[in-house]
């Protein structure tokens, strides 16, 4: 009963077109910009094999190999 009192629903506004896409093409010195700055982040990066100076049995640079022990070896 409460549908035939009820006001009814107005019409929907029309749709609104999109806007244009930005052009993906980038300028000569914003490429230019881009490739100094993954330079500058290749330059910075460091592996992981240059931050571990020990092996699993300690320190194991030459000077350490060629040492003799207490064993007498």
């Amino acid at each position: 009963m409460g549908s035939i009192f009820s006001p009814k629903m107005p019409s929907l506004p029309p749709i609104q077109p999109l806007p244009p896409a930005p052009s993906a093409e980038l300028s000569a010195e914003a490429k230019q910009k881009i490739a100094a700055e993954q330079a500058e982040i290749e330059r910075k990066r460091k592996g992981r094999q240059s931050t571990i100076l020990t092996g699993p049995l300690g320190d194991l640079t030459e000077a350490e190999l060629e040492k003799k022990t207490l064993l007498g070896s």
